[in-house]
């Protein structure tokens, strides 16, 4: 059986909270549930730092503005934890190269990566912080619900990856018009402030 259905899955969900996907990905594996699970997941040092990273993204990812620099922190890390993963997948079925799994986890991740970092910032232009919360809890159970069917259906999973993936692209463009107004009225208020600072500084 092809394993790129679990490898696209995996990467959509890697570009959302790469550490559920590596944590749930090593439970599944170490419990015996699945065997399309890699040696390299299931360690316990493994398991141990995505725990306790996944914690810290599950409280980092609900707070307004450390969301999004959290977000920024990982445009490379969930990318690359994509690739890795699909690396390891691939490696481990035999039904489809490293390379090429490495390609379609990364580029996958980054995409959905995109889609997490950009809404963040369009919610955040808003001055209540519920939204953040829900939204970061849909996020993680959605991640938890679609890996977990993956492990059981990976075509159907994957095929729901990749309609909320496109989704969340459409979503995405028509947000960035509002993205791009909060940045100019941030760069404007921080602008009237430096200039009200500099009048207000004697001549020295």
């Amino acid at each position: 059986m092809s394993v790129l259905p679990l490898v696209f899955t995996s990467g959509w969900a890697s570009g959302i909270n790469a550490y559920a996907v590596v944590l749930l990905l090593g439970v599944f594996g170490a419990t015996g549930l699945s065997d399309e699970v890699p040696e390299s997941l299931q360690r316990p040092e493994v398991l141990v730092a995505a725990g306790v990273l996944f914690l810290c993204e599950a409280v980092a990812d609900k707070i307004p503005y450390v969301d999004s620099v959290w977000d920024s922190a990982h445009t490379v890390i969930r990318p690359a934890a994509g690739a890795w993963v699909g690396a390891l997948l691939a490696g481990h079925s035999g039904s489809l190269s490293d390379v090429a799994a490495g390609l379609v986890g990364g580029s996958t991740a980054l995409a959905s990566h995109a889609v997490k970092a950009g809404t963040r910032m369009a919610v955040n232009t808003s001055p209540e912080p519920f939204s953040n919360v829900l939204l970061s809890l849909a996020e993680d159970l959605g991640v938890g619900a679609i890996v977990t069917f993956a492990m059981f259906h990976p075509t159907a999973a994957a095929v729901i990856a990749g309609v909320l993936l496109l989704t969340g692209l459409l979503v995405l463009y028509f947000l960035i018009s509002r993205i791009r107004r909060f940045l100019r009225r941030r760069a404007q208020r921080r602008e009237e402030r430096r200039l009200a600072v500099r009048a207000g500084t004697p001549p020295g």
